[in-house]
């Protein structure tokens, strides 16, 4: 396991010889040992074509290649850290949340209107997060970051959950999501985002859901 939680706002990542972590530029707070940070050009494990799909999704949050040997800290503006360990299913999450992944994990970009059709693409921009989000998939962890803290919701078929778009970080597993309203159309004038819609999530998986509906 390449990450360890110190506390809700670091983890320490393990670095061996032939493996290698990818984090976001900035997220090294400390490390021992053999470690070297390169600028990442190749769009991590999803190669050059995943480069150019982020940066038309403008999901292009620069990366750094972490290898050698040793251990790094890693943590960002003081933001809640969330560890998820991922066992051959996908992860779906913005990419300014991701804090550092493991090397085995291809990275991706999904367009929203693949998962809930026009309603998904309006999903993007109520949420603030855009029409395309970043994937993640494979054998790893990732560490993201959320504001006030996180908690998972497991997602049942027979239990579908409702989430406010803007407390949204991240879900994964065979899950679908889309936008619903909550209130008509003429209620919704000075209503917050939880308030008039709601992203209803379906399937079998998780959803992590922060404490708060402030953006990074």
């Amino acid at each position: 396991m390449a990450f360890r939680e110190i506390n809700g706002k670091m983890v320490e990542a393990t670095v061996a010889p032939g493996q290698r972590l990818f984090s976001q530029r900035g997220a090294m707070l400390a490390y021992k040992g053999e470690v070297s940070f390169t600028p990442n050009t190749a769009g991590g494990q999803g190669g050059i074509m995943s480069m150019i799909g982020r940066r038309v999704a403008n999901e292009d949050t620069p990366l750094m290649t972490v290898e050698g040997s040793g251990t790094v800290l890693f943590g960002h503006g003081g933001h809640h850290i969330q560890v998820i360990r991922l066992s051959g299913d996908t992860l779906c999450v913005e990419a300014d949340r991701l804090l550092a992944f493991e090397g085995t994990l291809q990275q991706g970009t999904m367009f929203l209107g693949s998962q809930g059709g026009v309603m998904g693409m309006v999903r993007g921009q109520v949420s603030g997060q855009g029409l395309f989000t970043t994937t993640l998939k494979g054998h790893g962890a990732v560490a993201v970051m959320a504001h006030g803290g996180v908690i998972e919701i497991p997602i049942s078929p027979q239990r579908p959950v409702h989430v406010d778009p803007q407390a949204y970080v991240a879900h994964h597993g065979d899950v679908r999501n889309k936008l619903s309203t909550a209130l008509g159309w003429r209620d919704m004038v000075g209503r917050g985002s939880g308030e008039a819609f709601q992203l209803e999530l379906t399937g079998s998986g998780a959803v992590y859901v922060q404490a708060s509906e402030e953006k990074l």
